[in-house]
This record gives structure tokens, sequence and C-alpha cells, in this order.
């Protein structure tokens, strides 16, 4: 089985939280029992989150070689010059090290986002903007650390993609059964669990 779920903000990728007071969790959101998810969005960040009860699609969704690319819309402080737009293409250097090249566009924002809850603290002296930005590595918060390196602090941060997936037609909180690629499928097939149900795209 395999979910695309819309994540909404601040609500933990996981089930439980131990936290006091406990975080909001995937656990309120009536999804099918047993799945967890294949890879994480941020605490803090919205948008698609692939969960399976297959340990097999979870580790060939994580696989380097599936080379998978990642997209996001980015609300971001600042107007962004070509500069600016330059080196997150090329790829900026962060802490851990440079980040590979990234594909990204300035466009308008989206029509079909609704406002943030909790609404996103913006200056009304402060000019903002969006961005279409795509990714082929996972780095620990890489998204927003890419825009602040290049002087362009996020303020949202929306995952719209992840491989042949999209966030389309779901709202926050919604989800839905989607089939697994042929490879994924081959994938599983071959971890010595059979193919049970999976059918391709």
């Amino acid at each position: 089985m395999l979910i695309a779920f819309h994540k909404p903000m601040n609500v933990l990728c996981q089930f439980t939280d131990r936290s006091l007071p406990p975080r909001p969790t995937l656990a309120g959101f009536g999804l099918p029992k047993g799945v967890y998810a294949a890879g994480r969005l941020d605490f803090d960040s919205e948008g698609l989150l692939l969960l399976t009860d297959e340990g097999a699609l979870v580790a060939a969704i994580g696989s380097p070689k599936f080379d998978w690319p990642k997209t996001y819309l980015v609300q971001v402080e600042g107007t962004p010059s070509e500069a600016a737009l330059r080196r997150l293409r090329e790829g900026p250097v962060l802490g851990d090290g440079p980040t590979r090249p990234a594909e990204v566009a300035l466009v308008d924002a989206p029509a079909w986002l609704p406002p943030r809850d909790p609404p996103v603290r913006v200056r009304q002296t402060v000019p903002e903007a969006w961005l279409r930005l795509t990714l082929r590595e996972g780095r620990n918060r890489q998204v927003r650390r890419m825009t602040a390196a290049v002087g362009l602090p996020t303020l949202r941060l929306v995952r719209i993609g992840i491989g042949p997936y999209t966030l389309d037609g779901l709202v926050a909180g919604q989800w839905r059964e989607v089939d697994p690629p042929v490879r994924l499928s081959a994938a599983r097939a071959t971890s010595g669990r059979g193919d049970r149900g999976l059918r391709p795209r």
C-alpha cells in the first residue's frame, strides 16, 4: 500500500509524540493502520508525504538509484535577485558542504493554496516572493538553509511533488491511495515479499 497525504503545518511525521503536551501527529487523520512515513517533512512544513506499510517501498523511495526529485513552493522574504537565483541553481555551500544544483524559478503566488494556519508572519515594509524549487537530495531543513544562504529567509514551505506523485487535488489533512510505479513494484518483488496487490502506474 502506498498513500499520498497532504500534511498540514505543525504536524509530526509520526503517529506518537512523547512531548508534554503532545504535538499533533499523523494519528489524527484516519490513515490506514500499519503505514508509516517513507521520508520526512519537517514539523513546520506542509505538503506531500508518502506513507506505506512496506519496508521495501520505504527503502526504494529513499534510494539514490531512483533519484526522485522533490519539488517545493517556497514563500521567501525579500525580492530574489538574478544573482540569488543563480546561486540556488548552482548549489550554495552550506555548513555541511556544497549542495547539488537545483531547479529554481520565480513564480506567482499560488492561487489554489489557502492561507496557512497559523498565518505566515510578514512584515508590511518587506516584500515577499514565491519560488518553485526542485531538489535531488534531502538534507536536514535543506530548502530553508539554502534560501537563507542567499539572503531569502523562508516564510512558508509546501512540498508539491515527490517523483511521479503530486499534491494535486488534496487539501490539507486529506490522503489517497496511489499505485506504486513499475520500478517500486519490482523492488518490492525482489525483496522476497512478492507483488501482491501492486499495480504499475
